[in-house]
């Protein structure tokens, strides 16, 4: 799909053909949208295909006049129960004054680029439409990671009540979100750092002054993401210590329980034999032979506390 934004007195509205300073959002297109684009505005092919890529890398690619960035931003999939957290990549093409956006989802829905609180979007000033993308990017990867944390923290209570695999697979499924930000997020700073030496793109003082806050949100977001990753594995590794010692204490209870019934029924085996017996021809043998049982279990049970057995 194909949506063509354009500025107007300071406001954002669609447009139905493609005009200079526009931006062009492309999103889950097909082929021969991508065709016709690639021809129209003489966008290389392989810039429009490579972002669809979801394993692309956060990257600057220039071909002439036309410049491709590729940039790594996170997504949110509440619905999916195995990954909560990923990331996607978005390609950024500049081409004959023309801003194209492509991606395998919306990202104006994703980063919420025209929700009202960023009005310095310019679609004439190419280089200030790129850095407050970057920004949006920055900061939806610190809000996901607080997120993150929140959510660490509940599977962290429910752990200590239930001790069950499941939580920690909730566990490992947060970590796994948490690998793929730390992996998008570096890319995105090497990305940034040549960004800064592209002398076709020339920025003013306070261009500049915004990237280099986005580059020192993103290195908060890369330490950030480093600091739960490390928190969690370590989490798991104490709560997988901690299921086990309880496995431990359980079956040693039960072993502690199967020797002190092996007891009595030996005895009961032994005087189920069809061979003479002692106390066989008394009345009260039966009596006697319970007592000698449990007496030999009291004294089990004795020598089980006393060296903490149970």
């Amino acid at each position: 799909m194909i949506s063509i934004f354009k500025g107007l007195e300071n406001k954002f509205i669609t447009s139905a053909t493609i005009e200079k300073n526009c931006w062009v959002n492309v999103f889950n297109p097909e082929r021969d949208e991508l065709d016709r684009l690639a021809e129209e505005l003489s966008i290389p092919p392989d810039f429009l295909t490579d972002p669809l890529d979801i394993d692309e890398r956060a990257r600057i690619e220039i071909e002439g006049k036309t410049i491709l960035i590729v940039l790594r931003v996170p997504k949110a999939d509440q619905h999916n129960s195995e990954v909560p957290y990923s990331t996607l990549p978005v390609g950024i093409i500049l081409a004959n004054n023309v801003i194209v956006t492509v991606c395998s989802s919306d990202i104006n829905i994703i980063l919420e680029l025209f929700n009202g609180k960023s009005k310095s979007f310019s679609f004439e000033n190419k280089s200030r439409f790129i850095l407050n993308v970057f920004y949006k990017t920055a900061l939806l990867y610190l809000n996901y990671l607080k997120d993150i944390n929140k959510r660490t923290n509940e599977v962290e209570k429910e752990l200590q009540k239930s001790m069950k695999n499941e939580e920690l697979i909730k566990l490992l499924n947060i970590e796994k979100s948490l690998v793929f930000f730390t992996t998008s997020l570096k890319s995105n700073e090497l990305m940034m750092e040549r960004f800064q030496r592209i002398q076709t793109l020339k920025l003013n003082v306070d261009e500049i002054d915004l990237l280099d806050d986005v580059i020192i949100d993103n290195k908060q977001a890369i330490e950030m993401a480093n600091i739960y990753s490390n928190i969690l594995s370590g989490m798991m590794d104490a709560f997988a210590s901690v299921i086990s010692n309880n496995l431990n204490i359980v079956m040693k209870f039960l072993t502690s329980v199967t020797i002190l019934l092996m007891i009595p029924t030996l005895i009961a085996s032994i005087y189920g034999m069809n061979v003479d017996l002692p106390f066989q021809h008394v009345s009260h043998a039966f009596f006697v032979v319970m007592g000698i049982c449990l007496i030999l279990s009291i004294i089990s049970v004795l020598i089980f506390l006393k060296n903490k057995w149970f």
